[in-house]
């Protein structure tokens, strides 16, 4: 986990996280009757997909708020939608949570109105992508890795290392990997390529992956450049994604358990694996815009999403793991064992998605994550 400090390094520039924020809420009144949400897509469900996953009909019942969603598929999509203020809720990443707090766009929260915070899983409760300088400024949600995802007919067995996505090499199937593997479409998956350097490599000194110095920075890019001609698609859409497994037009990516349970329930040979490197991922909170419109009925959420059958059927359905440990064991609505299935004893492989910063704390001086947004994007299109 990264290092805390009073002030956030992003820009290469100190702005003191804590000044001038909105007081937190001191008592819950009636809801205002309305709630707006940006989520990643399958994060808040009314049974439309599947008449059996639907923990927002019993909400909007209950309170009164009638909950209206926009989805995003990156966090730099979700940092644009909060910054119209048009939103009450963000179910952000941690690659998006500090940026959030640094630009003041999230206010702290009264753990006092969330009694049911006392049940998040200890390892979460007071994470610095979320709690800074002693206040928190969201609620765990969800977690999970970003797992490689394969195509079970091209590899018998789960392929060992992220070695298939970086590098060129003839599958297990005699075909070559170029044009048949994908990348996520953001920034932050250049954490992808230094983690893997960072156990084929490790001469770089890597010791983590959001936190680089010139020189690992540049190694890494080069080896983002050197995937480029590999990459059949950078994806962010999870339908496409889905899509291209389906059409058998890519066999080997970086995926979220959503894209790989919903192959598997269409009858796709696909499985996921957290490779011998381990995995980034993500932990995703849900913050309260600074300006929210409907704070009474973000509160009443914040609270009823803690509730572990709530939890329980969001990470059989994302293929997540849950932020209140009790909903491993609360039946959810398949049946599966999905605390088993999604690596829930298994966060110790998985470097969570954070803000790369000018201060770190693995060494003097990194790259900072507006470096990240320039160069990953110009690779991408092939420069």
């Amino acid at each position: 986990m990264p290092q805390r400090h009073s002030c956030l390094f992003v820009f290469a520039t100190c702005v003191t996280a804590t000044s001038t924020l909105a007081v937190p809420l001191q008592a819950l009144g009636p809801g205002e009757g309305r709630l707006k949400v940006i989520a990643w897509p399958g994060y808040l469900e009314r049974g439309d997909s599947d008449k059996r996953y639907d923990w927002l009909s019993a909400f909007e019942r209950d309170t009164g708020c009638k909950v209206s969603i926009t989805t995003a598929a990156t966090s730099d999509a979700m940092i644009a939608l909060m910054n119209k203020g048009e939103h009450d809720l963000v179910t952000a990443s941690g690659d998006a949570s500090l940026r959030l707090i640094l630009a003041r766009k999230v206010q702290p929260l009264n753990l006092k109105l969330i009694p049911a915070y006392a049940t998040v899983d200890p390892r979460l409760q007071k994470a610095p992508w979320h709690v800074v300088d002693g206040r928190h400024y969201g609620v765990p949600y969800q977690w999970g890795a970003n797992f490689l995802a394969y195509n079970t007919r091209v590899f018998s067995s789960p392929p060992d290392s992220w070695r298939v996505v970086f590098e060129a090499q003839t599958f297990p199937d005699g075909k070559a990997s170029k044009g048949r593997i994908q990348a996520y479409d953001a920034p932050i998956a250049i954490a992808d390529a230094a983690l893997y350097l960072m156990h084929q490599q490790p001469a770089l000194g890597i010791r983590d992956p959001y936190e680089l110095n010139e020189a690992q920075y540049a190694a890494t890019l080069a080896l983002l450049r050197a995937q480029k001609p590999l990459v059949q698609r950078y994806w962010h859409d999870v339908n496409q994604q889905i899509n291209d497994f389906r059409r058998g037009s890519v066999v080997a990516a970086s995926a979220w358990g959503f894209q790989i349970n919903a192959l598997k329930a269409q009858g796709v040979p696909v499985a996921g694996v957290i490779p011998r490197e381990g995995a980034t991922g993500w932990a995703d909170t849900t913050m309260l815009h600074a300006t929210a419109r409907h704070p009474v009925c973000a509160y009443k959420w914040m609270e009823y999403s803690l509730n572990p059958v709530l939890q329980s059927a969001l990470a059989e359905w994302f293929g997540s793991n849950p932020a209140v440990p009790s909903a491993c064991d609360t039946p959810a609505p398949a049946g599966t064992r999905f605390c088993a299935t999604n690596g829930f004893a298994r966060m110790n492989q998985i470097r969570f998605w954070k803000t790369p910063q000018t201060r770190c704390a693995t060494q003097t001086r990194c790259v900072p994550y507006s470096r990240w947004a320039q160069d990953y994007p110009a690779i991408m299109a092939g420069r």
